[in-house]
């Protein structure tokens, strides 16, 4: 049961990032795109090496070990690709003027697309609606991600503190982009905070999906049957199309291209060692 809580936990903590990012950007009139773009990086890193080195080869393993289960490792491999359809899918469902994965500014003096709105139209009521939106779209593609995060932290706590620090430093811009919209359409950074904070909460509704799976079906999500690897592989094909359609863009756009690299590899470092030492 502690490692149940445990894992919530580290959920909640991902998910509440988008709180920081809507907080960095209602509070402080500047933040550095460079230091943004690193940052995305190292999340981007961490993803990448857990899901190539920890959870992708311990799903065969696995599933190697149940040895009665007819092309496993082929199921495991087709579990990784459809981890990533199912990130794919929610992209194509959510329109793409409503689906941010970005920052839509650094800060509230910068040309922000929700400033050019306002200045055009003068309709708030569309810009709130813009940022509504935006706040269910980042809350709809969380949902996996909470999937993810909790998965993760059940087998490995050690692991899943690598993938909640991952999915918190991405969930930042994110509350960034629900945030601008509201504030301009309100002028509450109250209400602001508070969108940006509840977009990034639906994750902890994966980690509860896990565990509602569990109980009514008797579904086995930590080792010793035939769907945890399967769980684990889909989890690596998550965030491992997180990081190649989400973190590396906007971390390109935002910084130099040698700084977020340079994050990327920081952030396998980070991990590896620590995967190392521990």
């Amino acid at each position: 049961m502690n490692g149940v809580l445990g894992a919530l936990l580290l959920t909640l903590v991902a998910g509440a990032a988008t709180g920081i990012g809507g907080a960095l950007v209602l509070f402080k009139k500047k933040l550095s795109s460079n230091f943004l773009a690193g940052a995305l990086g190292v999340s981007a890193g961490v993803m990448i090496f857990i899901s190539l080195t920890e959870l992708f080869p311990e799903a065969q393993a696995e599933i190697a070990s149940i040895g009665s289960l007819k092309y496993g490792e082929s199921l495991v491999l087709l579990a990784f690709f459809a981890g990533m359809g199912i990130i794919t899918l929610i992209d194509f469902l959510i329109p793409e003027y409503e689906n941010p994965h970005e920052a839509s500014g650094l800060s509230l003096d910068a040309r922000t697309a929700a400033v050019g709105m306002l200045e055009q139209t003068g309709n708030e009521k569309a810009l709130h609606r813009l940022g509504i939106m935006s706040a269910l779209a980042i809350a709809v593609h969380n949902f996996p991600e909470g999937i993810a995060s909790f998965i993760g932290a059940l087998n490995d706590p050690q692991m899943g503190a690598g993938i909640t620090f991952a999915i918190a430093i991405h969930n930042i811009p994110e509350g960034i982009a629900v945030a601008i919209p509201i504030y301009y359409a309100t002028k509450s950074k109250g209400k602001a905070l508070l969108y940006a904070t509840l977009s990034g909460l639906s994750e902890v509704f994966g980690a509860l999906l896990c565990l509602a799976v569990t109980a009514i079906f008797g579904v086995e999500i930590t080792g010793g049957g035939p769907v945890f690897p399967l769980i684990l592989a889909a989890v690596a094909g998550i965030m491992i199309y997180i990081s190649l359609d989400e973190l590396l863009p906007t971390a390109e756009k935002y910084g130099k291209h040698h700084i977020a690299i340079a994050g990327v590899v920081g952030g396998m470092a980070i991990m590896g060692v620590s995967l190392l030492i521990m």
